[in-house]
């Protein structure tokens, strides 16, 4: 099954992922696609991983994300991709919409096939202002289009809003 959860800065859609992870009795391996480059992302890094339980496997993938997917999907695993949009930014800061388009289109390619439960973790980016600053606006497009393809190929897709999560698309659970 594959599940979406959106949701701001702060949302609780981490916890969120966490919990339904945890919850479904699988193996679960843990996706990070951060790269820690500076003091508050590290803080963010160290909180998640004092969250998460130890038994959960932790694969760092910043780029190749539908390489890691299909290579660790199985029946009886649980995978959690945390997050799309860090995915996202990594790819955009190489400045190689080849690279970005190739990247974006396995994991789309990849999704319907994966075996498991996988669970996909978003920024939410597209409900304020319009950013100032091309890569800025680029970037919310990008995510917005990928958040788009990414819920129609999944059969859940929650919001998460103050840590509540509001129910799109499927079930939670």
């Amino acid at each position: 099954m594959l599940k979406l959860i959106l949701g701001g800065a702060r949302s609780g859609k981490s916890r969120l992922a966490e919990q339904c992870a945890q919850a479904s009795g699988l193996a679960v391996t843990y996706i990070a696609t951060s790269e820690p480059l500076d003091g508050e992302m590290n803080a963010r890094v160290q909180l998640h991983r004092a969250r998460r339980p130890t038994e959960w496997a932790l694969i760092e993938e910043p780029l190749a994300l539908a390489r890691v997917l299909r290579e660790n999907a199985a029946p009886q695993r649980c995978l959690l991709v945390d997050c799309l949009t860090l995915w996202l930014t990594n790819l955009l800061m190489l400045d190689n919409p080849e690279r970005l388009a190739a990247e974006r289109d396995a994991l789309l390619d990849c999704l319907p096939q994966l075996p498991g439960e996988i669970i996909l973790v978003s920024n939410e980016t597209g409900l304020g202002v319009v950013p100032l600053g091309e890569l800025t606006r680029r970037y919310v497009d990008e995510a917005g289009l990928l958040h788009q393809a990414v819920a129609e190929r999944c059969a859940s897709v929650v919001l998460t809003v103050a840590g509540l999560p509001l129910t799109l698309k499927g079930s939670q659970s």
